[in-house]
């Protein structure tokens, strides 16, 4: 029996919410440190720049670890929206969208229309990639053409037509260009289990045009790293040996230029699958035993596994996660292209939408109004956040600040330096108070950690007075007339 047109468009308007709801808090919280403050300070410096091949870290400091996709289309939105948050947070947001949109096309080839909204739904409300919709990261990039290539190459082994071939050279180009050949292992790695387990070699091969497609596919990433290894020599052997080799074997790698790594115990990927599924994950992991209960629930359970297109989704849903089972050094966002298959497993396990009907909304809604409650205690009390926006605010407001320094002391934080426009200074304790020392009359403000403003001050001369604080930083400043403070 036909759904009623009342409830088929439902599932739609719940997906236009969760969707929605992600906007609030991308347009009104300041970018945080590390991570984003840092991939925004780069995309910032690339629109002022208008050097579009290396991605810089720092001015005079190129920023080998990643190749220029994100930052492309994020110093783009920022010359055409302005350096609001908004402008560089919106294009993970808009490839979230692709990819809910391409999880809603291969839903439907498989289980039917009904069944596409509810597998996009489940998928846009997992809690890694509505973090990630709102956030300025390259993985968003890299999950967008993971997904674009095993979606395509699913719809063509279902025999959905050529157009899809091209699409999947197309989604390995974005992949390629957002993190490297990694996106060779999490698409690679699925087709082949695919055609292990179900003896599809021949339609593999015979379906997707790759002596064409791989043609094309190299005529569009290679000239980027040989100009990128042209421009700033070394950078291959950093990005190939360093980021995708010794990163990974080697979870106390010394040899990161950008920060330092991630040690975790080995398997602890699988921890992080489970709070990026969230809520998903959990529901998951009580329906499986459900199903293996009873003799009838087995059987469907074996039937699925017997299923060939989830041979091809199993392993496109997990890959991410078992490649990095052996590596300690990892973050979160590596479980993000995985993310998009389990919703399309999670869907079919329930049967459609029908049988998800009464579930489905509640646990949907949970990540989102999550996010905005958290939202609305942040900006009630932005001094949770590691972010130096406040303090350069206040900062840029006082009547001496263009004609003197922001100093910080020993680093200068990304968003420091995002916000700042790349204009505050790093100096040791020792050269901020010989400077205080030689000319006490010239305004300075310093950027000081409250624990060590009491030994800094220690035999000084020259009294300092406090502007504002935030979370890390004490805003000083020795001029003693007209300094105001900030609330």
């Amino acid at each position: 029996m036909r759904m009623p047109a009342s409830r088929r468009i439902a599932p739609w308007v719940l997906l236009a919410v969760v969707v929605l709801s992600r906007l609030p808090t991308m347009a009104l919280l300041p970018l945080t440190d590390t991570t984003e403050a840092r991939y925004g300070a780069i995309a910032r410096l690339m629109a002022v720049t208008g050097d579009w091949i290396t991605p810089w870290f720092a001015p005079g400091v190129p920023f080998w670890g990643k190749p220029p996709l994100a930052f492309w289309v994020q110093a783009l939105s920022f010359l055409t929206l302005g350096g609001n948050e908004l402008a560089l947070r919106l294009p993970s947001w808009l490839a979230c969208l692709l990819i809910l949109a391409l999880v809603a096309r291969y839903a439907r080839s498989l289980s039917g229309r009904d069944s596409a909204p509810v597998a996009a739904l489940i998928a846009a409300s997992s809690g890694l990639l509505f973090v990630c919709a709102g956030a300025v990261l390259t993985d968003p990039f890299l999950a967008l053409g993971t997904t674009t290539s095993l979606v395509a190459a699913g719809l063509v082994l279902r025999g959905e037509g050529r157009p899809w071939g091209a699409l999947f050279f197309l989604g390995l180009v974005v992949a390629l260009l957002a993190k490297g050949p990694l996106a060779l292992v999490l698409v690679g790695t699925p087709l082949f289990v695919w055609a292990l387990w179900s003896g599809g070699w021949w339609q593999l091969w015979h379906r997707l045009p790759w002596w064409r497609g791989g043609l094309v596919t190299l005529l569009l990433t290679l000239p980027w790293y040989l100009a990128a290894e042209h421009k700033t020599p070394g950078f291959l052997h950093y990005f190939i040996v360093g980021e995708h080799f010794q990163r990974f074997l080697d979870a106390g790698w010394s040899g990161d230029r950008y920060g330092t790594a991630h040690d975790q115990p080995r398997g602890t990927i699988w921890l992080l699958t489970l709070y990026a599924a969230f809520p998903w994950s959990l529901w998951a992991l009580v329906l499986l035993p459900a199903r293996l209960r009873d003799a009838e629930g087995r059987a469907r359970l074996r039937a699925a596994l017997r299923d060939n297109d989830n041979r091809l989704l199993i392993p496109a849903a997990f890959v991410p996660t078992l490649f990095f089972t052996f590596s300690g050094n990892i973050l979160a966002t590596y479980v993000l292209p995985g993310l998009p298959f389990m919703a399309l497993l999670l869907t079919r396990a329930l049967g459609g939408r029908g049988r998800a009907s009464r579930w489905v909304p509640g646990l949907a809604l949970t990540v989102p109004v999550l996010s905005l409650v958290a939202g609305a205690y942040v900006l009630a009390n932005p001094g949770t956040l590691r972010t130096e926006k406040a303090l350069l605010a206040c900062y840029q407001r006082q009547p001496a600040a263009l004609r003197a320094p922001l100093v910080y002391l020993d680093e200068v934080p990304f968003s420091a330096r995002y916000y700042g426009r790349e204009a505050p200074r790093v100096w040791t304790p020792e050269q901020a108070r010989q400077a205080l020392r030689s000319a006490p009359g010239r305004p300075l403000y310093l950027a000081v950690r409250p624990r060590e403003r009491a030994a800094f001050e220690r035999g000084l001369s020259v009294p300092l007075f406090a502007l504002a604080k935030d979370r890390r930083y004490l805003l000083l400043t020795n001029v003693p007339v007209g300094a105001e403070g900030c609330r």
